[in-house]
């Protein structure tokens, strides 16, 4: 019992530490501003949308993309990364004359799916008589509201950033899903603390894959999508290349409004979401894999633990200081405030994710997505 004593003792000092000291990554309270000033001039914007097997969802999403009341020039590429469901026609159906629907060449040795479909896209903009100022990457299952495109350039221009990136809000329907999404992004945000990220003293970078607008002359110099042609976890390799390469200035932050329409389908597809790259974040390291076990039952389990099996006092002092932290984020999501108390639930199952990544990467079915196994174990 000393021994569970000191455990959770250090355990709800260690979520002292983190609401104090951490970045603030539990307030969930970076959104761009209401007051942005507007451009004297809009320059021109180019959309690249990465799709592979999205004909349920690219329809809508290529038409809200025609349909933003973007001031300046806008150009639209949807990379068809050889669908196997209709990607390529649904994409045309909804397109317009600023829309161009490519189908993807033959993914070269070392370059993961997608990253290799945002490098033709770049390529095809390359080949054009007039360059964009700015480029946005955003998935095939993202819906921007009519004023997103506007609002995240009026943004970059006037806080002069080099890349500015929304966490869309995921989806949620299920009991697993409010519970699990909602604790994806917490988890996130704990990673990568955003006011730490949009410090360009700081050092830190990441970026949401999901919505990305990039400066293109830092895009060019970084040397993307080359420089970060095998990385699975792609977004953040992206952001720290953009950040190297340019100012340091990037951005991330939360949003309400741009929205992903991928439906999870329960626990099976917030699992998948998750071990498809949970041990690659870990650089495939059974260390790192041990340490992140420990790490999660300290921080997450050893306060209900503590509390079931002594009653202790300060058991429940860290569960409540981690349900604490989570209230923001579950705010963000529109769920009730009794999830809270059920963070330690979520956070054991995400352990469990993470060591059913590692496995599958054992296995040599690592980066399971869309019918490709990307990150398989070396021989």
């Amino acid at each position: 019992m000393d021994a569970l004593a000191l455990i959770v003792g250090l355990s709800a000092l260690a979520w002292l530490y983190l609401l104090a000291f951490h970045g603030r990554f539990w307030r969930a309270a970076e959104r761009l501003p209401d007051d942005i000033e507007t451009p004297g001039a809009w320059p021109p914007v180019a959309v690249v949308v990465p799709a592979r097997n999205e004909a349920d969802v690219v329809g809508e999403t290529v038409r809200r993309l025609a349909a933003q009341d973007y001031p300046g020039a806008l150009r639209i590429v949807v990379v068809d990364d050889r669908s196997e469901d209709g990607t390529g026609e649904a994409a045309r159906a909804a397109a317009d004359t600023r829309t161009a629907v490519l189908r993807a060449g033959e993914r070269p040795a070392g370059w993961v799916g997608k990253v290799w479909a945002m490098e033709q896209g770049l390529r095809h903009l390359r080949s054009l008589s007039e360059q964009p100022d700015w480029i946005l990457f955003t998935d095939a299952d993202i819906h921007h509201p009519p004023d997103s495109l506007r609002r995240l350039v009026a943004f970059a221009l006037d806080d002069d950033r080099d890349l500015v990136s929304l966490m869309v809000k995921l989806k949620v329907a299920t009991f697993w899903e409010r519970l699990l999404v909602p604790a994806f992004v917490f988890f996130f945000a704990k990673l990568y603390p955003f006011a730490r990220v949009n410090d360009p003293a700081d050092g830190t970078a990441a970026a949401a894959g999901g919505c990305m607008l990039a400066r293109r002359t830092i895009v060019e110099k970084a040397g993307l999508m080359e420089s970060i042609r095998d990385r699975l976890i792609d977004d953040c390799a992206l952001a720290r290349a953009v950040h190297h390469a340019g100012s340091g200035r990037i951005w991330i932050g939360l949003t309400e409004t741009v929205e992903s329409a991928r439906p999870y389908d329960g626990l099976k597809g917030v699992w998948q979401m998750v071990v498809r790259s949970a041990f690659t974040q870990l650089r495939h390291s059974p260390l790192l894999l041990a340490g992140t076990v420990i790490g999660m039952a300290f921080l997450y389990l050893a306060g209900p633990v503590a509390l079931a099996v002594a009653g202790a006092g300060t058991g429940l002092a860290a569960w409540g200081l981690m349900a604490l932290a989570f209230v923001p984020m579950l705010r963000l999501y529109r769920q009730p405030v009794w999830f809270a108390p059920l963070l330690p639930l979520a956070g054991f199952m995400y352990t469990l994710m993470t060591i059913d990544s590692a496995a599958r990467h054992w296995r040599g079915r690592g980066g399971g997505w869309k019918g490709r196994y990307q990150a398989r174990k070396k021989a």
